[in-house]
């Protein structure tokens, strides 16, 4: 999963554009995926940007712009303990709701786990969020 991590740490800080004139690079990421998008300030494009980024580094994906659907991948790999790189997926507003996040798995310290992934302050970031909105860990493999 080095690939993976290196691809998306390849475009680091890449930023969303509040309003309708969106980042031509996000709305690509959407086009290459089937999706049309037509502003990326009002898309969640964290599962966006991990599907494009495990496509083009051949691994299976959701195909999917919602991070749950990360948790149904056809031979999901269940990790209890996380390894750098593991899919880490979460849960927004309630662990009922259909909302998420998903990213990869950088490190944890404490109640907090910091992953690699879009949409995260606006932008493909490191950032750090509660463990105990976890819903789950995958490995992805490749196609």
């Amino acid at each position: 999963m080095t690939d993976l991590l290196l691809a998306i740490l390849a475009d680091y800080g890449l930023k969303e554009v509040d309003g309708p004139q969106s980042n031509p690079e996000i709305i690509a990421m959407g086009k290459d995926l089937g999706f049309d998008i037509a502003d990326d300030s009002t898309t969640a494009w964290c599962s966006l940007a991990m599907n494009y980024y495990a496509k083009k580094c051949g691994y299976e994906y959701s195909g999917k712009l919602d991070a749950r659907s990360w948790l149904k991948l056809p031979l999901p790999i269940i990790v209890l303990k996380p390894q750098l790189g593991d899919l880490v997926v979460f849960w927004r507003e309630s662990p009922e709701s259909w909302k998420g996040h998903v990213a990869l798995f950088i490190a944890q310290d404490g109640n907090i786990v910091y992953c690699l992934g879009g949409n995260q302050g606006n932008q493909l970031s490191i950032a750090g969020y509660p463990r105990d909105q976890v819903l789950g860990y995958r490995s992805l493999h490749k196609k």
